[in-house]
């Protein structure tokens, strides 16, 4: 498939399996490696896109299923796509809607051609295809669009290589289906925590000609071992000279584990959901600031932050905020958390552009009280 010169994937630098790369996108560069904030309903929860940008997020991720159901992806095609309707001007990418689908175990039905569900708002049933997800996807309008894939269980062998066959014939169908140049396509690899499912998904998702490949089905109840040894089978086999997303992973530990790996792309709706539950990610673990040790601390989330946050308020208001129910604290806390996250990817791209990145990432783990976690193919 013929691709815009605006999809151009370069590599800076690379450190073992790890790349600093740049994606071009219809609304500017990805740096790489990069975290993008989740917004699901085409806002990331409590924020504005103005303090997105002040964090210094540089992509974000909205959901094709939560759009299609409302308000319509028609409606923000009138509205000049979701850039226009929701006032971001950076790099944006859509999922397919297949993980929300599939999620609906008890309410949804597949067969060979998509998947019938029951809308989770109306209990109306909805439809989705490959092609209608594709339709969906270009009215939105993201830089970064998905194929349709479906996500298993990722300990069960047998659906696992259902749903795996089901994403590469589902991937070849998105593919046709397509018609937007400005939009870069990525197909998705599926196949559980099994290497030879994974090892042939991959194979296949990359015989395709998609301009960039995620890996999905991961952090869905699997060991952090198996989640690792799986971005290893998977990476051995994509092409080096096409990003790779890691879908739905973020916590400190899994950006650096999966950056050693070879990921350049994650997100995550983790620092937002932790905040709204009163709690700080930082570089030395998690604090939560309902903690009656933090009534008359002086000090900010993390000193060492740079974040608005930090700068600006202690742990004693951010503290008082959360027992007085007021709305300020999830947007205080998901700024520290976010900020937080987009830094450590844009840190571990100056180690891997100063060739320290495994020295970086002991030290990191290290602060975390991580233990570092071997690759098994280093």
């Amino acid at each position: 498939m013929r691709m815009p010169k605006m999809f151009e994937w370069s590599i800076q630098a690379e450190e073992g399996a790890s790349r600093a790369g740049e994606f071009n996108t219809p609304h500017g560069v990805l740096n790489t490696p990069v975290f993008a904030p989740v917004g699901t309903q085409a806002t990331v929860k409590s924020l504005t896109p103005a303090q997105l940008r002040e964090l210094g997020a540089t992509l974000v991720l909205s959901n094709t299923y939560h759009l299609f159901l409302r308000p319509g992806d028609e409606l923000v095609a009138q509205m000049g796509g979701l850039h226009a309707f929701m006032q971001w001007d950076g790099p944006m990418l859509t999922d397919s809607g297949g993980f929300q689908v599939f999620s609906l175990a008890d309410t949804r039905k597949i067969d060979p051609d998509g998947v019938t569900f029951k809308s989770h708002i109306d209990g109306s049933m909805k439809r989705l295809t490959p092609e209608s997800s594709i339709v969906i996807q270009e009215n939105l309008g993201a830089d970064i669009i998905m194929a349709f894939d479906e996500c298993a269980d990722p300990l069960n062998h047998d659906y696992s290589k259902e749903a795996m066959d089901r994403t590469h014939l589902w991937a070849k169908r998105c593919l046709d289906a397509k018609k937007r140049e400005d939009q870069a396509l990525f197909g998705i690899v599926q196949g559980g925590i099994f290497e030879d499912l994974r090892t042939e998904s991959a194979q296949v998702i990359s015989s395709l000609g998609f301009p960039g490949h995620a890996i999905g089905g991961l952090s869905v109840g699997e060991s952090k071992a198996d989640m690792y040894r799986t971005i290893e089978v998977v990476n051995a086999v994509l092409p080096k000279d096409k990003p790779r997303y890691l879908m739905g992973v973020g916590t400190p530990e899994d950006l650096i584990e999966g950056v050693l790996r070879g990921v350049d792309i994650f997100d995550c709706v983790l620092p937002t959901r932790l905040a709204r539950h009163n709690t700080a990610m930082t570089n030395f673990g998690r604090l939560n600031l309902m903690n009656a040790a933090f009534a008359r601390d002086e000090q900010p989330i993390d000193p060492a932050c740079g974040c608005y946050t930090c700068r600006t308020f202690t742990r004693a208001y951010l503290r008082h905020l959360i027992i007085a129910r007021e709305m300020l604290a999830a947007t205080l806390l998901s700024i520290h958390n976010l900020f937080t996250l987009v830094e450590l990817a844009r840190n571990l791209r100056s180690a891997i552009l100063a060739g320290r990145l495994n020295a970086f990432a002991d030290e990191a783990l290290a602060k975390l009280g991580i233990a570092r976690i071997p690759e098994v193919h280093p």
